[in-house]
């Protein structure tokens, strides 16, 4: 017993330390972000886009959705500009993957003292670009971007060290591993609709993999991208990183295409209803191929919400509400279709229709409005052609929400939250993105009916399905043909950022996010190595050495047959005859005399 007791002391004094060093924070220190020019407030003019080949192309013009209020303008940055950022960033890069897992954490961690201490700042900053609440932003910008922190630092490390794996039968004398090493510089063309997360995203995985990080922000959310961006260069440059191993660059679709031409990866996120996407997605394609780099796509979706009848119906209203609503709509992964079993459909719908009818909408730093505006205000008659399709093929609509006291002016600033009923597959509104705070529902009579009909679809993103039988939810689930699923919730899956984000059929392909996401921006390298045996080596059998022995052959086929037999039995007595054959056999080389003979 006495033998036991020190190891016992060691034990308790070591998970001691262990709680010690959880409870006590590490230091980390402040960094000061020049945010002067942002909280400036002074009333400025109402800017008026111009809109089809007259809009201005040699800057981008940035203003508030809500308000229409002018915030300012940022070059555009021309193609040969765009090289020599990404050169700055290869040789910074260089650098910078020499730099411990230490000094990477220590980034993130100032990033998230910074991002707690400004998360109003941050906020109001996505809100007035955007058109989003201030609500909205806390959900889709701040809780995100700290739970990707989060997870790199408690298990970014770990995902990016050599990961050792089985060597099989004929390697037993032998260790395998997998190593990962940066790619260089990561190329990012983000969306507008999350402009502080969807800077942050990329730029986190690929600074904590030991990569450079270009980011083109788009041309609807430079202002915000642009401020961001001087977090980003405080927090580097407070842990001694390389200048210029990240940038941000801004412009329009040629600024894009030039990127993805200079990079050693491209990310792409964005929309197939924004417009030119399709255009923009050829050329990135095609400009990929032709440098033989590596691409992902998230391009959207129309995420279906199947509610089953035995479901907590308030509680999932609520969810489905979030769930369409949420930024007016604009998510990726937000939910467009709507299946609610026919026994509780009428329920459903008197419920989410006392749930719209109580939603206030308006400029969200005015006042306290629940919904904000849509960001790019050409979407707005998007959304009502989309609604007028639908009413000509036969929807109702069961409520549409209020501007308040707005007024006329709103109408391409904003669009009222809307409940269709009576849709069908005909209409577009179930077959095309929507992007915005429409909500179509559709009946279904049966698991496989419902299945059916989130199946129908050229997209396939996500889902949400509920059922107060868990096992039934996931039965449905897995029918889905879509990259992400959450059971009994919406859009979970995102916060669970060690999972994988993206899609299938015309959602995308490739990940980002999750284990999968981080070690996309690796070069991904498989290593073998001999175990530290002594005395154990490869080596070439006799049989089999240059010159082949005129018994080679029939020696592999016994070697086979003794690593890999159907049975135990037949393994032994392959061994057995190959030991007899390596000890009774010359294993003369094969003479063409020989060969001609057996010819």
């Amino acid at each position: 017993m006495a033998f036991w007791w020190p190891l016992l002391v060691l034990a308790a004094a070591y998970a001691l330390c262990r709680l010690l060093l959880f409870l006590i924070p590490p230091t980390v220190p402040s960094i000061d972000v020049d945010a002067s020019d942002v909280l400036a407030k002074e009333d400025s003019f109402i800017y008026i886009p111009r809109r089809g080949k007259s809009t201005q192309t040699d800057k981008v013009q940035c203003y508030e959705p809500a308000t229409m209020k002018y915030l300012g303008y940022f070059p555009v940055v021309t193609p040969d500009e765009v090289k020599e950022h990404v050169a700055q960033s290869r040789k910074a890069q260089r650098i910078w993957a020499k730099s411990s897992f230490k000094q990477r954490r220590q980034f993130l961690r100032i990033l998230l003292k910074y991002i707690l201490e400004h998360q109003d700042l941050i906020c109001e900053v996505s809100s007035r670009d955007t058109g989003k609440t201030m609500v909205d932003a806390s959900l889709g910008e701040i809780m995100t971007t700290c739970e990707k922190i989060t997870w790199l630092l408690d298990e970014g490390e770990k995902w990016l060290k050599p990961e050792y794996r089985s060597t099989g039968r004929s390697m037993l004398h032998k260790r395998a591993k997998v190593e990962f090493y940066p790619l260089g510089v990561i190329g990012a063309i983000v969306s507008w609709n999350y402009p502080f997360h969807n800077v942050f995203n990329p730029v986190l995985a690929a600074v904590f993999s030991g990569n450079a990080a270009v980011i083109k922000v788009s041309e609807h959310a430079t202002w915000s991208g642009c401020f961001y961006f001087r977090i980003i260069q405080a927090a580097l440059s407070a842990v001694g990183a390389p200048e210029n191993l990240v940038h941000i660059i801004t412009g329009f679709a040629e600024t894009g295409q030039a990127l993805v031409s200079s990079v050693d990866k491209i990310i792409f996120v964005g929309s197939p209803g924004v417009g030119k996407m399709f255009y923009m997605l050829l050329q990135i394609m095609k400009r990929a191929s032709e440098t033989l780099i590596p691409v992902t796509l998230e391009l959207g979706g129309k995420d279906s919400f199947i509610v089953c009848e035995d479901v907590d119906l308030p509680s999932v209203v609520q969810v489905a509400t979030r769930a369409a609503l949420q930024s007016s709509g604009q998510n990726c992964a937000g939910a467009e279709r709507f299946y609610v079993h026919d026994d509780i459909y009428s329920a459903f719908v008197s419920q989410i229709v006392k749930t719209v009818k109580s939603i206030s909408v308006g400029p969200p730093l005015s006042g306290r409005y629940d919904m904000g505006a849509i960001c790019m205000i050409e979407h707005s008659e998007k959304l009502q052609n989309l609604v007028n399709d639908a009413l000509d093929k036969g929807a109702e609509i069961a409520v549409r929400g209020s501007f308040g006291n707005l007024g006329e002016d709103a109408v391409d600033q904003f669009f009222p939250p809307t409940v269709l009923v009576n849709v069908d597959h005909t209409m577009k509104i179930m077959q095309e993105e929507t992007f915005g705070p429409i909500i179509p529902i559709m009946k279904f009579s049966s698991d496989e009916e419902a299945i059916k009909l989130a199946n129908d679809s050229k997209y396939g993103l996500g889902c949400a399905v509920f059922s107060g039988n868990q096992k039934r939810a996931i039965r449905i689930a897995s029918q889905l043909h879509c990259g992400v699923a959450a059971i009994n919730d919406f859009a979970s899956s995102y916060m669970c950022q060690s999972l994988p984000f993206g899609g299938v059929k015309d959602s995308g392909f490739g990940r980002f996010a999750g284990v999968e996401g981080l070690r996309a921006c690796c070069l991904v390298k498989s290593v073998v190595e001999d175990r530290l045996w002594p005395y154990i080596r490869t080596v070439i059998p006799k049989p089999i050495q240059y010159p082949v022995s005129e018994h080679g052959f029939e020696f592999q086929q016994l070697l086979v047959e003794t690593l890999y037999g159907y049975s135990v039995w037949d393994r032994l007595r392959s061994l057995v005859n190959l030991i007899k054959m390596v000890t009774e056999q010359n294993f003369a080389p094969t003479s063409n005399a020989t060969t001609k003979k057996r010819r």
